[in-house]
């Protein structure tokens, strides 16, 4: 018989029963009727294992594990011995499930989300130690896919669109009120601004004709850019109030000229 790649070979002989030598790969001699090759498949080999269990807070899980298992070799008589050809269906899903169960029982539902990578490893270990008991080695464990009841994932939902209401009408209110700090200040700016202005008029009323002037300036200066010819009387330039004081700035230096051209 032939033994193909990736495959090891049990005996089984009528006379001495099972042998305890494990046949390699290659072509291997047998007595017809005597004996009786059992083959067994010692590659690395996926498996998916579903499993709905509760969390710590009695909600429903539903967990697809993914393990990558193959049976150890020189263990392979035992296998045989013990479990048969169809040794993972027999063994994996049995300790995965109450593996998963014990480890899940642990935690809450944020946790089982919030810490995955350490439930993942709880998980690995566990179940590596579990195999052993069987003869078959785990290369790799992994949570492939873990999800909550639709009321639950709803609740959640629920949760995280309240939360960022909140977290909405917090901003609103803090606008608010760095909106009302801004005006409040601005007012009291204008307020001192217009005490300012209050007291240099009382203080000084030539304040009022400096105005004028500046803004004549600014008008000046504006229409002398533009393409077209303007003319503007004093009044719309407010320069009517300063050719009053310097009318009576004139009379009170030189009375006589004014009593001359009226005279």
């Amino acid at each position: 018989f032939n033994v193909e790649g990736g495959h090891r070979a049990v005996i089984y002989s009528r006379l001495s029963g099972l042998s305890p030598v494990v046949r390699g790969e290659g072509t291997h001699f047998k007595i017809p009727w005597v004996q009786r090759p059992y083959i067994y498949n010692v590659r690395s080999t996926p498996r998916n294992i579903k499993s709905l269990t509760g969390s710590r807070d009695l909600q429903m899980v539903d967990i697809n594990l993914r393990v990558i298992y193959r049976p150890m070799q020189e263990k392979l008589p035992e296998v045989y011995r013990t479990l048969g050809l169809d040794y993972d269906e027999r063994v994996l899903p049995s300790i995965a499930n109450e593996t998963l169960k014990s480890v899940i029982a642990q935690y809450n539902a944020i946790e089982l989300i919030t810490k995955r990578e350490q439930v993942s490893t709880q998980v690995r270990n566990r179940l590596q130690e579990r195999a052993k008991d069987f003869f078959v080695t785990l290369d790799d464990v992994s949570i492939t896919h873990l999800a909550f009841s639709p009321q639950f994932t709803a609740a959640v939902e629920s949760k995280q669109v309240a939360q960022q209401e909140a977290e909405r009408s917090k901003w609103v209110v803090e606008k608010a009120l760095e909106e009302k700090k801004s005006i409040v200040i601005q007012a009291q700016g204008e307020a001192e601004a217009a005490k300012m202005i209050a007291s240099a008029i009382a203080n000084n009323p030539g304040f009022i004709e400096l105005r004028e002037i500046q803004y004549a300036k600014e008008v000046a200066e504006t229409i002398a850019q533009s393409n077209f010819k303007v003319y503007l009387s004093s009044d719309v330039l407010l320069m009517s109030g300063l050719a009053k004081s310097l009318g009576q700035v004139a009379l009170k230096k030189k009375p006589g000229v004014l009593s001359s051209l009226f005279g």
